[in-house]
């Protein structure tokens, strides 16, 4: 039966293991791009659309990619079109969409949030929008509210090393039911082709309190800002690097780069930008390093493919795509070498949007491992891969190179308050693949120690590796 209470769980042992100890494990989303002040002033949404699709004007870039490929008109989907017209025009596009993991999302955020079990088609659509904007008119449903639902502990959003933090530090100040805390996310910093990096490093010195002048003058406001992030309670950073080539400099090189930054020089040679971005890699990963924090690293990703969609409608609405680049573990490698020699290589957790990564970084990865459980991670299934089948190869992958039972499991990656039933669909997947080794005699039909190893994955090993509970 479609999306039934064991949808993805085939044999007996996944059931028992998702039903006895992976259902009811609460959440903690450790990489989102949910916005700390829609928690604070936690207002109530106007209908469904505002809530599932156009969240606060971020929107669903998932769903927005789809509707797009259904010929929906951009004024239905970014821009300023009625809700419903929205709402409908999103309904008949999911009816194309059988196989993709968006159908399938979709209809449990109705299930799970809503109780509707319609199938979304343009017949059931009015009756789905009048049961939903009945729940949505109350308090219930305001984004807090959405989140206690499904259980969450801990949500870490993605913020700029610039930023004050004003609202994480409110939310602090409230009796929530879960932690909301900052990841530093420093991608700005090194984008040194940017026309507005000048300005960015002259509001990244004034958060600072520090004249950015020098190479010298940007590690230390750097130094400066994890320390703030980390007294507001950060424990992880987040690189965002669509492409990455190691690269060493000096101090004389990176401060000529600098200077040239400043004065507005875009145009920067491939080699002048590996220097730049590798020198600051290496002195944050020293600053991580220090204070305990978990770096994730996100690559291979190409950004704002298409100059039209990014000039008409912006950045993060769904125009970017899986990137190709080659020798990303060569690169790497070099990097973490560097830092390991040191004594500054941190925990941390390796993600690439190209599948055919993850074999080289998985065994590249247990090259630095030691000191600890599981030092060094290979990140769960990301965006594009948030597939039943890209889960599933990212768990054997991680399990076949380094040791399953530490993982950290699922994070939604999502501006959507709407998208917490994906640590559902990854739960299953989960014990999906679990219960086919059991059935193909490749693991002890031991429930007791399977069933710990499920819990451990959806819930406590984030819990004890990131810290984000400790007093």
């Amino acid at each position: 039966m479609f999306l039934d209470q064991d949808f993805l769980l085939e044999n007996e042992t996944a059931k028992a293991l998702f039903h006895k100890f992976a259902e009811e494990q609460p959440i903690i989303d450790y990489h989102c791009h949910l916005e700390p002040i829609d928690m604070f002033k936690n207002e109530q949404y106007a209908n469904l659309t505002q809530v599932w699709l156009n969240d606060r004007g971020a929107g669903d870039h998932y769903k927005w990619r789809l509707m797009r490929a259904n010929g929906v008109p951009e004024e239905l989907i970014s821009g300023n079109g009625d809700d419903y017209d929205k709402f409908f025009a999103f309904v008949k596009t999911i009816e194309k969409a059988p196989g993709n993991p968006i159908f399938e999302w979709s209809h449990l955020e109705l299930r799970r949030y809503f109780d509707i079990d319609l199938t979304i088609n343009e017949k059931n659509a009015p009756e789905i929008w009048r049961l939903a904007n009945e729940k949505i008119q109350t308090d219930d449903y305001r984004p807090k509210q959405l989140l206690e639902m499904m259980n969450v502990k801990a949500v870490c959003t993605t913020d700029d090393p610039a930023d004050d933090l004003h609202y994480h530090q409110e939310l602090a100040k409230q009796n929530n039911a879960f932690k909301v805390l900052p990841t530093f996310r420093p991608d700005n910093v090194w984008s040194i082709t940017a026309d507005s990096y000048p300005a960015y490093i002259e509001k990244l010195g004034q958060a600072a309190g520090i004249t950015i002048k020098t190479f010298a003058d940007l590690k230390q406001a750097l130094s400066q800002r994890v320390d703030y992030f980390h007294s507001i309670g950060g424990r992880l950073a987040d690189q965002g690097l669509n492409t990455y080539y190691y690269h060493a400099s000096t101090s004389e090189t990176l401060d000529e780069i600098l200077k040239a930054a400043l004065s507005g020089k875009t145009a920067f040679t491939a080699d002048e930008v590996a220097q730049f971005v590798t020198a600051i890699q290496l002195h944050l990963m020293a600053e991580y390093e220090k204070h305990g924090w978990t770096m994730q690293m996100h690559m291979n990703a190409l950004r704002n493919d298409s100059r039209t969609l990014k000039k008409e409608v912006g950045i993060n609405v769904g125009g970017d795509s899986m990137g190709d680049q080659a020798g990303l573990a060569h690169n790497i490698v070099a990097l973490f070498d560097e830092a390991e020699a040191a004594g500054h290589l941190p925990k941390t957790i390796l993600y690439s949007l190209n599948p055919t990564d993850w074999l080289p970084l998985a065994t590249a990865m247990q090259s630095f491992q030691g000191g600890m459980v599981q030092k060094l991670q290979l990140g769960c299934a990301w965006w594009f891969n948030d597939t039943a089948e890209g889960m599933r190869q990212q768990l054997t992958t991680m399990a076949q190179q380094s040791l399953l039972a530490n993982f950290t499991g699922m994070l939604t990656d999502s501006r959507s308050f709407l998208s917490y039933p994906r640590h559902e669909y990854f739960r299953r997947v989960l014990c999906q693949l679990l219960g086919e080794w059991v059935d193909a005699g490749r693991l002890p039909a031991d429930e007791a120690y399977l069933g710990q190893i499920v819990a451990d994955i959806c819930y406590n090993n984030a819990y004890n590796y990131f810290g984000f509970f400790e007093a």
